[in-house]
């Protein structure tokens, strides 16, 4: 591309970017442009939903302007992609906010998600947000519903690493793009692990902060008690540059933590007492729970994950066995409380105030079923239907309580393990990316494919996926790092640490652009 100066033809992560752009080596309007020609050339992945390229080239200047008014911040330039579940105002930005249904076709959000303003370019002159360019909205499964990004109504995205392969879900379109190198990040939500196994499948980093950190104004809801954005990028310190313009308090949500902004760079930065150059973990303690390596779990994850394992011993860090006893209940415990949720939170959608709207009522009660038998999907359905009957009469108690009570009892266990060791450690997953279509009829599959996520999700726990190797039929495998409440710098040290002296997370697909 004429006048870029700075070699993308790797696709550069997020901190190089930076550097590049602080020393006049590349423009913000270069990388937009070479962003949405990647993009275009990628349009059968299935990654993005939607894109303004005039949009995109106003933020591209108003980035390139900040910069020459000596305003810029590291991430002032860098493009970016969100997924759907983000409302975009679209007066500003030219982009629908769907939520990957039809329910949500063609609306227009009158405003910016909270995550999306901080990390967005702000209105032109001005100092606001981080300065990132948006390239587009990301696909992602319905309402954040799925594991396999499958039930999109707008259809699947593909896996980079291999096209007949799920990249996983719900933020399978964010992990997809930064995979196959069409951005060099991407915001996601991890509900019960949707930001981490989606970049275990699809071999990039991804992180889930504490429940609270980032706001969640904005985000359509799911679940609301365990819905969380975070950032998917290659690299831990690329998520950590992200999760720093992300995070902190928001009085606009009332689940928003009040505490101090974080510098994650600085915090994933920060040596260790007694650490060397050589061994910048000594010290740290990694809890190993029996129960994510159970007998089923398979031989190729297993490989991975121990060698991921084995070069945290070599950087100094300590591997200790630990138990998290409830890790079964998490499934049907998670699998009843995300229901309620969703039951309660989609009732919204009704086809009076917006979203689908029939066009066969007869009356009132037809206008409300037709409405949504025609706008939400399968899944979608499937999971109201669940949450309805476990907070109705009779149920409630049986149900949905006892499923609160044992969230406790989950959450507990974790604490017990954090007085044993520092970072809980152990696969994202029991396999890698299965084959598209593989589980359609059994929707249960996928849901057992969360069993080693949901338990953190359950205790509002901080947790990433860290590119560990590959398994089967050359996919990605990830290593999932737990830390305790607020401790999104350890883990980030943690994983920084290990891609000092490893290249995994470097790869990228085959056929990628």
């Amino acid at each position: 591309m004429s006048g870029l100066h700075a070699d993308l033809s790797g696709q550069p992560g997020v901190a190089a970017l930076s550097a590049d752009l602080a020393a006049g080596r590349v423009s913000a309007m270069e990388l937009a442009q070479d962003a949405l020609a990647r993009a275009r050339a990628a349009s059968s992945l299935g990654a993005f939903l939607a894109i303004d390229e005039a949009h995109t080239l106003a933020e591209a200047r108003a980035a390139d302007e900040r910069r020459q008014r000596g305003q810029a911040g590291p991430l002032t330039g860098i493009p970016l992609g969100h997924k759907d579940i983000f409302v975009t105002d679209h007066a500003r930005s030219g982009l629908l906010s769907t939520a990957g249904s039809s329910m949500l076709a063609g609306y227009r959000s009158p405003f910016d998600a909270t995550v999306v303003a901080r990390l967005g370019i702000g209105e032109p002159g001005g100092v606001t947000g981080a300065g990132m360019v948006t390239i587009g909205k990301l696909n992602c499964d319905e309402f954040a519903m799925g594991s396999s990004n499958e039930n999109s109504a707008f259809g699947p995205v593909l896996n980079p690493w291999d096209r007949s392969r799920v990249p996983g879900g719900s933020s399978g379109g964010s992990a997809a793009a930064v995979a196959a190198g069409l951005l060099p990040a991407a915001t996601g939500t991890d509900t019960g692990g949707s930001i981490r196994q989606p970049a275990s499948f699809c071999g990039i980093t991804g992180i889930k902060p504490t429940y609270g950190v980032c706001s969640r104004w904005g985000m359509v809801a799911f679940a609301s008690s365990l819905d969380q954005a975070g950032p998917m990028a290659r690299s831990a310190e690329d998520c950590a540059m992200l999760l720093s313009a992300m995070g902190g308090f928001d009085p606009r949500d009332a689940t928003s933590v009040e505490r101090p902004a974080q510098d994650y760079v600085a915090e994933m930065r920060a040596p260790r007492a007694g650490a060397s150059t050589s061994r910048p973990l000594q010290g740290l303690r990694i809890g190993l729970p029996r129960e994510f390596f159970p007998a089923g779990l398979a031989s190729d994850v297993a490989q991975a994950v121990r060698a991921a394992l084995s070069a945290l011993e070599t950087l100094g860090a300590t591997l200790v066995d630990v138990s998290l006893p409830r890790t079964e209940l998490s499934i049907p415990v998670y699998y009843i409380i995300a229901p309620a949720e969703a039951s309660s939170n989609l009732s919204r959608f009704d086809g009076v105030r917006y979203g689908h709207r029939t066009a066969a009522a007869t009356d009132l009660n037809s206008l409300y079923r037709k409405s949504r038998a025609e706008g939400f999907g399968a899944e979608v359905k499937r999971r109201i239907m669940i949450g309805t009957y476990v907070l109705s009469h009779g149920y409630y108690d049986a149900y949905y309580v006892q499923a609160q009570k044992l969230r406790r009892m989950i959450a507990d266990d974790f604490q017990a393990c954090f007085r044993e060791c520092d970072v809980i450690a152990g696969p994202v997953a029991p396999t890698v990316a299965w084959k598209l279509g593989e589980q359609a009829g059994d929707p249960n599959a996928a849901y057992l494919a969360d069993i080693f996520t949901l338990p953190g999700s359950l205790a509002g726990l901080p947790g990433m996926s860290v590119p560990a190797g590959f398994g089967a039929h050359g996919m990605p495998v990830g290593l999932q790092l737990i830390g305790n409440y607020f401790a999104e710098g350890r883990l980030l040290h943690t994983a920084h640490a290990l891609q000092q002296t490893t290249d995994v997370h470097l790869r990228r697909p085959p056929a990628a652009p």
